[in-house]
Formats: structure tokens, sequence, C-alpha cells
């Protein structure tokens, strides 16, 4: 289960339906707890997929299907989590005019203690925010998104 207030899932909605037609993508920051993973900041990133990283991952494709965080910024982002006492529990992009389901590449570049949430945007506007998680046998599976208003 993933815990998450209203605002930050608002924020996720809003990078998603600005950054259409193109996917978005961003980093969950927060804690593990023996309630699950709790969400305390979104952390908007820029989509760094390129004609090189096509290449990388033999993968076709554009922003509008295909998304990358530089590695850079992920491991800025993990120094300053980390001394923050926080650390990265997740990554979201959205899938522009697609369900918010996993594709076969989400699956390939997918680590196995991360929350992915999918945001569907249907013609610029999002209709779905789902989140997986991978489990012991690399296959996604729903993770339940419990929202509050509050801590």
């Amino acid at each position: 289960m993933m815990r998450i207030k209203i605002g930050e899932l608002n924020q996720i909605r809003a990078h998603s339906e600005k950054v259409y037609p193109e996917e978005c993508c961003g980093l969950l920051l927060g804690e593990i707890t023996n309630q699950g993973k709790k969400v305390l900041e979104i952390r908007e990133t820029e989509n760094s997929w390129n004609e090189e990283e096509a290449e990388c991952f033999q993968e076709s494709g554009s922003k509008r299907n295909r998304f990358s965080i530089a590695p850079a910024t992920m491991v800025k982002v993990q120094k300053e989590a980390r001394d923050r006492s926080l650390e990265i529990i997740g990554i979201y992009h959205s899938h522009p005019d697609h369900q918010a389901i996993p594709s076969a590449f989400d699956k390939a570049i997918a680590w196995p203690s991360y929350s992915y949430i999918i945001v569907s945007v249907e013609k610029g506007k999002v209709n779905q925010i789902l989140s997986w998680t991978l489990d012991e046998h690399h296959q996604f599976q729903t993770e339940e998104i419990l929202t509050n208003c509050e801590d």
C-alpha cells in the first residue's frame, strides 16, 4: 500500500497534463514503514529520453511513449533525500492517450523495491492513476493508493 496526500497526487496530475502529449516523469520521495510506503514529496524531473537512449535500450520511440530520468538527476535527488532522512520510493510517469498499465518497456526498466505510479492522460486530461509494484517473479501487481488530506 502507498499513502500519499491529495496535494502530492494533484501535483502529479498537473505535471501530467502540462507535459501532454509527451510523457512526464518524476520521483516519489518518502519512507517505507510497517504500514507500507509513505510519499512525503514529489520531485518533478525532465523526461531525458533521446536518440542515444533509444539506441542503448534498442527501443524505438519518442517522448510521446517513452521516458527516462537522467542518471545525474537520480544521484542528485537520492543524495538530497538521504540528507533529509528520506529515500526514493518510486517513480511516476504518464501514458498519453493510453491506459495506466505498465508497458513492456516499463517492466524492462523497473526496479523491484520501487512503486510505479502511471497516469493515463486522454486528450490532455488525466482519467486514471494507478500504482504498480514488481512481485518476486518480476511481474507487475497493482498497489493500493490511499489518499488523505493530512499526514
